[in-house]
């Protein structure tokens, strides 16, 4: 059963998520925000697993609640899935740095909604390979022009291998495409992005993808 945390500021919304979730086999929805302070308290209450997490709201907005959530929380950490109309929410950019483990477009279906939220509860692919080029590449680029941007971090901790699979993960290829291009196991790409991220003091694979581009390592383009 995958525990739900649903925030978003427009109660049409928020009520629609609730319901969808609370139909669904698999989901239960332990509570609902409609601000960040109001996340803040109930991820604190409530234990969730995944949080859908809104950017744009009144007073505390979602990156702020995503930093405030995972920098107090105990384990287990729960796991933010953001909310986004992409186009509009250049604040997106700050909730990956945050911390949220990736981002769902506002206009997604039932279907692809409950998918995602299972994948990031478990652990798993983060979102579609074309919208995480999109949006990190634009990310990258916006990084690269800020003179106040932290520096990136260095691969020189990592394997050969864990360089190339965090260059695949950036690349957007799922683990089990990452895993058939390396004519190796799902289950061991897994364990490379998980040794990378311990490496690189990473919290979500998003980062992990944010890093690959910071760095070079992956460039934006075709």
């Amino acid at each position: 059963m995958t525990r739900v945390l649903v925030v978003d500021d427009q109660f049409l919304i928020r009520a629609g998520l609730v319901g969808l979730f609370d139909a669904a086999p698999g989901f239960e929805t332990v509570g609902q925000a409609a601000d960040g302070e109001e996340a803040v308290r109930l991820a604190a209450t409530t234990r969730p697993d995944v949080i859908l997490m809104d950017i744009r709201m009144p007073g505390m907005n979602g990156i702020e609640a995503t930093e405030r959530i995972l920098a107090d929380a105990a384990a287990p950490v729960p796991r933010v899935l953001v909310l986004t109309t992409f186009d509009l929410d250049e604040y997106v950019y700050g909730a990956l740095r945050a911390g949220a483990s990736g981002f769902l477009l506002k206009d997604s279906g039932p279907e692809r909604l409950l998918a995602a939220v299972a994948a990031v509860g478990g652990g798993d692919a983060l979102f579609a390979p074309t919208v995480t080029r999109r949006l990190v590449e634009a990310f990258a680029r916006q990084a690269r022009s800020d003179p106040g941007a932290p520096p990136p971090c260095d691969l020189d901790a990592l394997t050969s291998r864990e360089v190339e699979v965090l260059k695949l993960t950036a690349r957007g290829l799922s683990n089990l495409d990452i895993a058939d291009r390396l004519c190796i196991s799902e289950a061991t790409v897994k364990t490379h992005l998980n040794r990378t991220m311990n490496k690189l003091d990473l919290s979500s694979r998003a980062q992990a993808v944010v890093v690959a581009y910071e760095t070079g390592l992956v460039t934006p383009g075709p």
